[in-house]
């Protein structure tokens, strides 16, 4: 038997109860960092050296941290459909929770590319210094996507969420573009269900579920509901 189509779109709000803060946590800083500082084109231009040792402490975070409740929850879901997670988040708990399908729409921490080249993507784990090339002589900076970036990922998500038989919204505000554009390629008739700590403004969705509780609480009430 075919396995429905269940697509998810996870913020911030899933990797933060593994303790994995984002700058949206207070007035635009991230850890005390203007995000204008730390991550734009103009940011690595301006001050390249102290762009790499704030992603290089980003990347020990996330290797420091686990999956939570949600992450295992939400992977938990392919015994029963076909699930196809899209991330706006950078880490990898997804795919250590047991996810197999999950596209980064931000790009990733444990992965750096070329300065010029976006196809030269290597492996990292440990840190990115000054002076770490690429294959094409240029620079190495952490293979993420900044703000005033375009996300070439977009294009790759739209058809998936356009094919979904069931759409999950878990732990984002739906205010960063284009990632918060993805619901609206649902079709009118596709179950929906939000979970995040305070509900955004979705008025415009028909068959929508909310579920206001962090993400692990969330995600456990989600997995009783599709177990029908």
């Amino acid at each position: 038997m075919n396995k429905k189509k269940l697509v998810v779109l996870t913020g911030a709000g899933v990797s933060a109860e593994s303790g994995l803060k984002t700058f949206r946590d207070s007035d635009g800083l991230w850890e005390g960092f203007n995000i204008e500082g730390v991550a734009t084109p103009r940011a690595w231009k301006k001050n390249p050296q102290l762009v790499l040792d704030f992603y290089n402490q980003r990347r020990r975070n996330v290797l420091e941290a686990s999956p939570n409740a949600a992450h295992i929850g939400l992977a938990e879901l392919e015994k029963k459909f076909d699930v196809h997670i899209i991330t706006q988040n950078i880490d990898d708990l997804h795919e250590r929770a047991g996810s197999t399908r999950v596209l980064h729409l931000h790009g990733e921490i444990l992965k750096m590319r070329g300065e010029r080249n976006e196809e030269l993507i290597y492996e990292i784990r440990g840190d990115i210094k000054l002076g770490d090339k690429a294959d094409d002589g240029t620079q190495l900076r952490p293979h993420i996507v900044w703000f005033e970036e375009p996300v070439p990922k977009i294009e790759e998500a739209i058809p998936i969420v356009y094919s979904a038989d069931v759409f999950v919204v878990v732990g984002t505000s739906l205010v960063v573009y284009p990632a918060a554009g993805l619901i609206n390629y649902t079709a009118f008739d596709t179950p929906k269900y939000i979970i995040d700590k305070k509900i955004p403004y979705v008025s415009s969705l028909s068959n929508l579920t909310a579920i206001e509780k962090p993400a692990t609480e969330g995600v456990q009430e989600l997995l009783k509901m599709l177990k029908g």
